[in-house]
């Protein structure tokens, strides 16, 4: 069911098609549909948000905004189990992204010139919360605190509808703990559209952010330049490190716990266990056998499953490195010392104690996380997504005086004549 292997030079191949195998999935035909929808919004506004809602969630939608008293209803009736689990996600995700608020410079120069750097947050921040197959409360506060922390004056959160019309009531509640309020039951490319352009009802913003299926993702990159926005998140993925210390069970549960995400998420073992290697492929079939996302799973594990078997950690650290994972955990003996040879992962996580389950929801560092091998470039969602910085320049005379020459130089240099009399004509005043 799973695919295993044992020579790195095969490994390495399949790893490359695990990466890129969101480009085999009718990208073209997707890229079509967003443009249509894009330029329906911008040009019909609610009406056109309606339409596509109705023909692609199959909902006739009323009022696009979902009324306060349904987020307080929902905050009502949840259990107290999880409001309970809400509110310690809150405060520790909270107090972990409080530390990442950037530091303004301020600086004198050798001539007295002021120079620094002032850090801004966004006037408004689109939150895309996805639905479909599964519900996601924590995506609402892994999106909502960073830009909470940041500043951001107003927030707009969309989510798609359920066949009933309405919004889970689960994503609701964390809502309402995220303190809330204008969230617009509306999903898909028409939802991002309305966030990068404005309608009648639903305000245009200066970010977006959030994780969303193929045509989401199509369309945040449509509208960047328009807006700002996180990442271009393609489907889930994990990679498991692990060596003979490793408990077969754990394994197995971690990979499944990816792989139950959405068929196309990739769950990948590189070992140095022979026991493993021939443990995980069982237990996978056997903790499969009554799961109740057993169709998404399943089909997950058996297109972009993967177990590798390595002859070292070295090598085991250096495919993991060119996969450059969303998700890396390692169940080794020494996990601290594995992590510093690692240098391209969205997020590590060390020892058996440290499911990514943990950092899904609670742990505190943002679970948007890079996908598809762009940890070579970039990371996690962050304070910093919602905010932008300014440089700040204040000269004196001496200060232009003892660079002035410099600056008609490299201006002369790319025949620019005006900057240099810029500078020239101040000079000489």
């Amino acid at each position: 069911m799973v695919q295993v292997l044992t020579d790195p030079g095969a490994a390495m191949t399949r790893l490359r098609q695990i990466e890129e195998r969101i480009s085999s999935t009718g990208v073209e035909a997707a890229e079509a549909t967003v443009r249509e929808v894009i330029a329906a919004v911008r040009a019909r506004g609610d009406a056109a948000i309606r339409d596509y809602t109705a023909r692609f969630d199959h909902v006739e939608l009323s009022d696009l905004r979902v009324p306060k008293q349904a987020i307080e209803a929902s905050w009502d009736a949840a259990p107290q189990e999880l409001r309970d689990a809400l509110q310690l996600a809150h405060r520790r995700i909270t107090a972990f992204h409080r530390e990442q608020l950037p530091r303004d410079i301020e600086r004198t120069g050798t001539h007295g010139e002021q120079l620094g750097r002032r850090w801004r947050a966004v006037q408004r921040a689109g939150l895309y919360v996805p639905g479909g197959r599964a519900a996601y409360p924590s995506t609402v506060l892994m999106n909502a605190i960073p830009a909470q922390v940041a500043g951001v004056k107003r927030l707009v959160m969309t989510t798609p509808p359920g066949p009933d019309g309405t919004v889970n009531p689960a994503v609701l509640a964390a809502a309402r703990v995220a303190g809330i309020s204008e969230i617009y039951s509306i999903g898909g490319a028409q939802a991002i559209a309305a966030m990068a352009w404005g309608s009648e009802t639903i305000p245009a913003v200066d970010v977006i952010t959030g994780p969303g299926n193929l045509y989401v993702t199509l369309a945040k990159k449509a509208v960047y330049g328009r807006v700002g926005i996180d990442s271009l998140a393609g489907p889930s993925e994990v990679l498991i490190i692990a060596d003979d210390t490793a408990n077969a069970e754990l394994v197995a549960a971690d990979l499944l716990a990816q792989a139950e995400h959405d068929p196309m998420a990739a769950a990948i073992l590189l070992t140095t266990s022979d026991r493993l290697l021939q443990e995980v492929p069982g237990q996978l079939q056997q903790q499969l056998l009554d799961h109740p996302r057993k169709d998404v799973t399943e089909a997950s594990i058996r297109d972009w499953g993967l177990i590798v078997r390595c002859s070292d950690l070295d090598q085991a650290a250096e495919l993991s490195d060119c996969f450059a994972p969303e998700h890396l955990e390692l169940l080794v003996a020494d996990p601290r010392s594995l992590a510093e040879r690692i240098q391209q992962a969205g997020a590590i996580f060390m020892g058996q104690h440290s499911p990514e389950a943990a950092g899904d929801y609670l742990a505190g560092p943002n679970h948007t996380l890079p996908t598809s091998g762009t940890a070579r470039f970039s990371g996690a969602l962050s304070v910093e997504t919602f905010m932008r910085h300014t440089s700040l320049i204040n000269f004196n005379r001496e200060a232009l005086e003892a660079t002035g020459a410099a600056i008609m130089t490299l201006a002369a240099s790319e025949g620019l004549h005006s900057h240099r009399e810029s500078v020239r004509r101040r000079l000489q005043r």
